[in-house]
């Protein structure tokens, strides 16, 4: 149970019941984030924009990557609902189960190159308070693996983008019984 009353459908604004109608069509309900985020337009709005520019259109990274860091960052943060959610998210997009055990199993769990193991440890660094101390050879580290600066700023992007979410599921309670 929220700690805080979320809104049902027919209580939400025109605006965000014209976004959400297609969603309650195809799954049959609006999660817990998306009842929250309805509480306020602006921040609907704003993280639906963030939604589908970081993980459901199609970027520089893969819809495999973009999927592993929404639930390595989701597990590191401790927020159940969101990895029940992205477990979901993550097979609609194409990851077998196989591959979702193994990320729940971390990061050295996983069977994928080295270079991809890097990005994912340095997300998880990312996400953490002390992503200050992170240093300009990290980055350079991941460049001589082959990624673009654009590749890192969208795989930090995610990481932060998660951090927003699972600190707004986590502070209301979503997804408690």
């Amino acid at each position: 149970m929220a700690h805080i009353q979320l809104p049902e459908f027919e209580d939400m604004s025109p605006e965000i019941q014209k976004r959400a109608q297609p969603i309650l069509e195809k799954t049959g309900q609006l999660g817990d984030i998306f009842k929250l985020l309805a509480l306020d337009e602006k921040i609907y709005f704003a993280t639906d924009g963030m939604i589908q520019k970081y993980l459901l259109d199609e970027t520089t990274l893969s819809y495999d990557t973009k999927e592993s860091i929404a639930l390595l960052i989701s597990l590191e943060n401790g927020c159940k609902m969101c990895v029940d959610v992205h477990k979901g998210i993550a097979k609609m997009l194409g990851m077998s189960e196989e591959r979702i055990e193994e990320v729940l199993h971390g990061v050295d769990a996983m069977n994928v190159p080295e270079s991809e193991k890097a990005l994912l440890n340095f997300c998880i660094k990312a996400s953490g308070k002390e992503n200050y101390k992170i240093l300009k050879s990290e980055i350079d580290a991941l460049k001589a693996y082959g990624y673009s600066d654009i590749q890192i700023l969208e795989a930090v992007s995610i990481t932060g983008y998660f951090n927003y979410i699972n600190t707004l599921s986590n502070v209301f309670g979503l997804g408690e019984s």
